[in-house]
């Protein structure tokens, strides 16, 4: 009967002892999934930090601000490098498409709202530099592939 008695009590503490493993086990899954939430946020965060273009001519007080996820990626490894295309083609360019994006903000019936946010103040006639016009042109390349758009008569390409 002491047989009996000490495998009950041993089936007992291993049932304790599985009892303690499995809540030890959940409560460490719920401080992992806290973790990698709170690294999954850190990451969207530099990523957004990463994926911020801030355009500054301070000479004339103008500045955009684009934050576009994959942007930064885009314009590093796709886009054309700086001096390819003329101040001049890029001033072009960005008036088509600026004048075309200002209307459809303006259109929030016809074209998606979560697309054209806000109008940009572009204005002919007045130098922003090349590097403006650059970043800004190269901006409205990724857009209108990125989102399969056409903002201007000709197709966007690189």
């Amino acid at each position: 009967m002491s047989y009996t008695f000490d495998k009950e009590k041993s089936f007992n503490t291993m049932k304790k002892i599985i009892y303690v493993l499995l809540v030890s086990v959940f409560i460490f899954n719920c401080n992992t999934s806290k973790n990698s939430a709170s690294k999954k946020d850190e990451r969207l965060e530099n990523l957004k930090q990463n994926d911020t273009v801030k355009i500054v001519n301070e000479e004339i007080e103008y500045e955009i601000i684009i934050i576009e996820p994959g942007f930064n990626f885009w314009l590093v490894s796709r886009a054309r490098p700086r001096q390819y295309y003329s101040q001049q083609y890029l001033e072009n360019r960005n008036l088509i498409y600026v004048i075309e994006w200002n209307q459809r903000v303006l259109q929030p019936q016809r074209f998606d709202t979560n697309l054209y946010e806000m109008q940009i103040d572009y204005r002919q006639g007045i130098d922003y530099g090349y590097e403006v016009n650059y970043l800004l042109y190269n901006y409205f390349i990724y857009f209108q592939m990125t989102y399969n758009q056409r903002l201007g008569s000709f197709v966007p390409r690189i």
